[in-house]
């Protein structure tokens, strides 16, 4: 529960079956049990990119708008997050309701295996790198130092642990699906010094796009690895 919750101070959950009204998340997850859900499968879309997505087109679109969503296995409901801020100044903190939506059975969009997934990582790796050298921040120089230590730190302590159960691969996916991600992240933040000119910067998001969107693919086949792996054993 904490590592659905993170640092929110509340989640409901809205639009349950039964439930007239939003309810707690551990309620709302015991009654998806009862309505046959068997696990939970996340889903990483952006726009162009349905990843992890089954339909239909209304649950994708709210989907999509969020960025990120929730598919139950075995039970034909999606959640998408909505989060908002609440409090006075000073001690504001985030709400989210989740909305419970139905979605259709059928394979999520763009999924890769584990296996696939490691293997375009560690292309994408060599291409995210190659990126970065060609801009400052992967130069010399004291700016260059700090962008890249402020990287170190960030990948060390955005570091997530799978909970037991996940395949030794699937965290050895989901490590290195972070470690290019942040690289891509400190190409967009820091990598504006080679870049000068308004086509060279649009060449770099060019050059990184389908680097991110490989992270994206590795991140849920990461984390969806345990219903995966439980349906193919059945």
């Amino acid at each position: 529960m904490l590592a659905i919750v993170g640092e929110d101070a509340v989640h409901r959950v809205e639009g349950l079956p039964g439930e007239s009204a939003p309810v707690g998340l551990t309620l709302a997850l015991g009654r998806l049990r009862t309505l046959g859900a068997t696990g939970l499968r996340v889903a990483l879309p952006a726009p162009g990119h349905p990843l992890g997505l089954s339909g239909p087109p209304e649950f994708n679109a709210r989907a999509m708008e969020a960025e990120e969503a929730v598919i139950c296995h075995g039970a034909a409901f999606g959640l998408v997050p909505e989060a908002s801020e609440a409090g006075p100044a000073g001690d504001v903190h985030v709400e989210v309701v989740w909305h419970v939506l139905p979605v259709r059975e059928a394979p999520p969009a763009d999924v890769p295996s584990l296996g696939e997934a490691e293997r375009e990582l560690a292309e994408a790796l060599r291409d995210a790198t190659e990126v970065l050298a060609k801009l400052d921040v992967a130069g010399s120089g004291p700016v260059a130092e700090a962008a890249i230590d402020a990287y170190r730190a960030r990948a060390e302590r955005g570091r997530e642990v799978l909970a037991p159960g996940y395949p030794p691969r699937a965290v050895r996916v989901l490590e290195l699906a972070q470690r290019v991600g942040l690289l891509i992240s400190l190409a967009y933040e820091n990598g504006h010094g080679g870049a000068v000119s308004a086509s060279e910067m649009a060449a770099r998001s060019v050059a990184l796009r389908p680097v991110e969107r490989t992270a994206r693919r590795a991140q849920v086949a990461a984390y969806n690895s345990v219903v995966e792996e439980r349906e193919r054993g059945r």
